[in-house]
């Protein structure tokens, strides 16, 4: 017969109850973790929602950790706190409203990552908090902005060095930097490319302003020093969209016409001229004059790639529109 202590109980009885409170211990714990997880996720299902959000507070805010989230039914006081019972209180906290500590910790924990197209020129902190980046990192590229910095490319995102090379190759499908198109675009937009200053943006204008606006990007290199390099290091940075108007190469009187880049002199606008009233309308077109000597090939073939208007009902003495 086993030995009893002194209370009369076997050492297997005190085993028992000493298991016994250790199963109630590990399933309290398990029970704590659960309701804590369910608050966390709680929180984060009304983080875009208008509803109010309730979070519990101990007697003591300075005792406030991010395990005290919870949720209660609405009922409140005028001065945003109820009692909750056991020395507690709620605290109500609305939409657009300042948080408590422990509500933004536990949101920033648990913000979910996302993935949408965003520009990260003028994309917010908070959408590149939504994007999968820390508060710190957000506040670093949109400092980086402040300063004067800019994303020409989507790899020039990537150099940031708060921009992991997991993270950009999430969002390179999704990052969206429109182009500068050069038939809209003013001298300060221009200044911004590389390679281009204001000599440079200051002729570009004045250059689309010549040309009646850009029909093609290539015509850049018209413009006297604008060499392939310096093309090819934008050329990816634009683009062109149709100019406002067609050319009126078969409407403008010789004054007009010489004043456009690619027919340069009076004696060559006099010859178009001619050509129209000596031939007829439907023999009208950029490769005729080129054949008849009037264009030099070089210049036929660029003028042929720009818009120009259709003859259409034309007077039989050319228009003097009044020289741009």
């Amino acid at each position: 017969m086993a030995a009893k202590d002194r209370k009369g109980e076997t050492p297997g009885t005190v085993f028992k109850v000493g298991g016994i409170a250790f199963a109630f211990l590990i399933i309290g714990y398990q029970s704590a973790l659960f309701i804590h997880r369910a608050a966390e996720l709680h929180i984060e299902a009304l983080r875009d929602r208008p509803d109010t959000v309730y979070v519990y507070l101990p007697a003591s805010e300075d005792d406030v950790t991010d395990g005290a989230a919870a949720f209660a039914p609405s009922g409140i006081g005028n001065n945003g706190f109820e009692s909750a019972g056991q020395g507690g209180r709620r605290m109500v906290v609305r939409r657009n409203a300042e948080h408590s500590p422990a509500v933004e910790q536990v949101r920033r924990r648990t913000r979910k990552v996302e993935s949408f197209r965003f520009n990260p020129n003028t994309v917010s902190v908070e959408d590149l908090m939504r994007l999968g980046f820390s508060e710190k990192q957000a506040q670093a590229i949109n400092s980086y902005r402040a300063k004067g910095g800019r994303f020409r490319r989507p790899s020039d995102f990537a150099r940031s060095y708060v921009v992991a090379d997991s993270v950009y190759e999430r969002l390179k499908p999704y990052i969206n930097i429109p182009k500068l198109d050069i038939n809209k675009a003013d001298s300060a937009a221009f200044d911004e490319l590389p390679g281009i200053g204001p000599y440079f943006a200051a002729k570009m204008v004045e250059y689309r302003r010549r040309l009646g606006g850009y029909s093609f990007k290539e015509q850049l290199m018209d413009i006297y020093h604008f060499d392939k390099e310096k093309y090819d290091g934008l050329n990816d940075l634009i683009v062109c969209s149709p100019p406002g108007n067609a050319f009126r190469l078969w409407h403008m009187g010789e004054d007009s016409l010489k004043l456009h880049p690619y027919i340069r002199s009076w004696q060559t606008a006099h010859s178009i001229v001619l050509f129209r009233l000596s031939m007829p309308r439907e023999s009208w077109s950029v490769e005729a004059l080129c054949e008849a000597g009037i264009l030099s090939p070089e210049d036929a073939s660029r003028l042929a790639r720009c818009r120009i208007a259709a003859p259409g009902a034309i007077p039989t003495a050319p228009e003097e529109p009044s020289s741009p």
